[in-house]
């Protein structure tokens, strides 16, 4: 079925896998440093997880890989929906950011699964360093308060 078992074809899955981890961990970290819901487990499972998928998928059949791509992004959709909350009270959104790096996280983890290294380092550095940009809303309350 896989003509390509040899020791590099799973060496390679051995070093995604790797990086799939190495990634979870540190967007999981950030998001846990903010007490937000999908932490190191969530957000490594997920990248592993698509990962997993499209490696395989594109070792199977390099032809099904938009088709799987496509189940991938919509299955993510759908964790990534059950993250965000709207408060009853206040009608407040929550989560959303969570929920996004959700969604972020399998696209990394498809990068690493077709084996576009170097861009999915590049997106796990964007997906930790985003969340900590002061926002416009924050910085123009911390002027008010003054």
């Amino acid at each position: 079925m896989l003509e390509n078992q040899g020791l590099e074809f799973q060496l390679n899955f051995v070093v995604g896998i790797l990086l799939s981890l190495l990634g979870g961990f540190l967007i999981g970290a950030e998001r846990e440093s903010r007490g937000k819901p999908a932490g190191i487990s969530t957000n490594s499972l997920v990248i592993g997880g698509a990962m997993i998928f499209t490696y395989l998928s594109a070792a199977v059949d390099p032809n099904s890989t938009s088709r799987i791509a496509a189940q991938i992004v919509s299955g993510i959709g759908f964790l990534g929906a059950g993250m965000i909350i709207k408060g009853e009270i206040d009608g407040k959104i929550t989560n959303l950011t969570t929920a996004a790096s959700i969604w972020f996280s399998a696209s990394i983890g498809m990068a690493i699964g077709f084996g576009f290294y170097l861009i999915a380092i590049v997106c796990i550095a964007f997906a930790v360093l985003v969340p900590r940009i002061p926002h416009i809303s924050k910085i123009k309350n911390n002027r008010d308060d003054d």
